[in-house]
């Protein structure tokens, strides 16, 4: 079930500027307040409740994907001054997440909720900054095999589709059977 609103261009005026960027940045938003909305309604034990195949917490990972919409968007950065995504791997991922829930294995509704809402808005007006010309600049991204992205790819792969991503495996894990 697909409870995500959808986005029509037409609702964007084409000769504005920041046409892409502003579409960009509504998705990003629209994603984080549907993963705040969900994650508000999660009883106690919901919020402490271990992914499958994840293995962390729900309410971890509300808190992992506040925590990440700052490093998606430096990368982005990177990529839209044409520059290349070195460094990044797998396994570094691995380990940032590993660390992340470790460090926060305790983390509360309220602060989770508190940094998913104030870095989605700073992703937000992030992604809003950036240009057309940016958008379609691309250099290779080391984790994805050095494949040469465009800046808007990467915010579509890694900051728009966190929440959206990890809000479906909440809902799935928190379903009834």
């Amino acid at each position: 079930m697909n409870n995500h609103p959808q986005f029509i261009e037409s609702e964007f005026p084409p000769e504005r500027a920041a046409y892409r960027s502003e579409a960009l940045a509504r998705r990003l938003e629209a994603g984080a307040a549907a993963l705040a909305a969900f994650a508000a309604s999660l009883s106690e034990d919901q919020w402490q409740t271990r992914l499958p195949r994840d293995g962390r917490k729900a309410g971890v990972v509300v808190h992992h994907v506040a925590s990440m919409y700052p490093l998606e968007i430096q990368l982005a950065k990177v990529l839209a001054a044409g520059q290349p995504v070195t460094g990044a791997t797998w396994d570094v991922v691995d380990a940032i997440n590993r660390d992340h829930a470790r460090d926060n294995d305790g983390v509360t509704k309220e602060a989770a909720l508190a940094l998913l809402a104030a870095n989605s808005a700073a992703a937000a007006a992030a992604i809003r900054s950036f240009t057309d010309e940016e958008l379609d600049r691309a250099a290779p991204v080391s984790l994805n095999s050095d494949a040469p992205l465009t800046c808007q790819f990467f915010l579509e792969d890694h900051a728009v589709r966190h929440s959206y991503h990890h809000l479906a495996g909440i809902r799935a894990a928190l379903a009834p059977a």
